[in-house]
């Protein structure tokens, strides 16, 4: 059993994790998406470095893992591009809840990928489930107007794809073997190549540098790039990953309640009963692991 510190630092990581939606949403009203996600990368490095200096984790070693960290790197840049992108168009509540779809495609991905990770009846319902939720989220959308939501919401999904395909390969490669800090690493490096692609896509970059713009790029930077993602490592370490589970579905909550709370966006039954698939996949696939 998870002791209770280490249930609520994971319950304080799920309440950030869900808030970043809102603070990258804010941070879009002056940062354009291949810019913001490359410089949230690129402004973390110096502090994972220092971390593994202070902690000696050997940062530069020929192992092997180079080219599994660089496609790791693709993944994880096409995911927070996705995001970003997907936030110009949509509401944050929607795309933390379709972000979250990523568990299930990882499953599907690791069964036929991942020796002994294979696709049980439990899974294979848990994934129906939560796949409930996308044309349940999709179906509101249905005669709209054409004001760019409904691509949001695919690109939304997109993100989940792009996040599950980082997990997969992860767990398919010896990334699995080193330390955790070094495929972050890989993950940040690659990814904060976006910064140039961007300009030169012609991006607008930093183009209203407000004070909750430049705060809210410093939480992605610090709180979530830095801090959580440390924090969740040393959770990881200490814990078997079965503990994780009851906490999964806390995410696209918190998500969806700062929405609401923060952003005013509408809490509609489409979106509550999507985020209640979710939930219900999770709890079904982890059931008695």
């Amino acid at each position: 059993m998870m002791p209770a510190r280490d249930a609520v630092l994971l319950v304080a990581l799920c309440a950030a994790w869900g808030f970043a939606q809102v603070t990258m949403k804010w941070g879009g009203e002056g940062i354009s998406p291949l810019v913001q996600a490359g410089l949230r990368s690129a402004l973390a490095i110096p502090f994972i470095l220092l971390w593994c200096r202070l902690r000696g984790v050997t940062v530069f070693r020929r192992d092997g893992t180079l080219p599994a960290g660089l496609l790791a790197g693709l993944l994880f840049s096409a995911e927070f591009w996705a995001i970003f992108r997907a936030l110009e168009l949509t509401s944050a509540a929607r795309v933390v809840v379709l972000l979250y779809t990523a568990p299930f495609f990882a499953v599907i991905g690791a069964h036929f990928l991942v020796p002994g990770d294979r696709l049980t009846r439990r899974k294979l319902a848990g994934i129906v489930i939560a796949f409930a939720s996308v044309p349940v989220l999709f179906a509101d959308r249905l005669g709209a107007p054409g004001d760019g939501a409904l691509m949001g919401d695919l690109i939304g999904l997109a993100s989940g794809l792009f996040w599950a395909g980082t997990m997969v390969t992860i767990k398919a490669s010896g990334l699995t073997r080193i330390a955790s800090e070094r495929t972050l690493l890989y993950q940040l490096a690659v990814s904060s190549l976006l910064i140039p692609l961007g300009y030169a896509i012609g991006e607008r970059g930093v183009f209203d540098p407000t004070a909750r713009v430049l705060g809210s790029l410093a939480f992605q930077v610090l709180g979530v790039a830095v801090v959580s993602y440390l924090a969740w490592f040393w959770l990881v370490r200490r814990h078997a990953a079965s503990a994780f589970a009851p906490f999964l579905f806390l995410t696209p909550a918190f998500g969806v309640g700062c929405g609401w709370l923060l952003l005013g966006e509408a809490v509609t039954p489409a979106l509550l009963a999507s985020l209640l698939l979710v939930g219900a996949g999770i709890w079904v696939i982890n059931r008695g692991e």
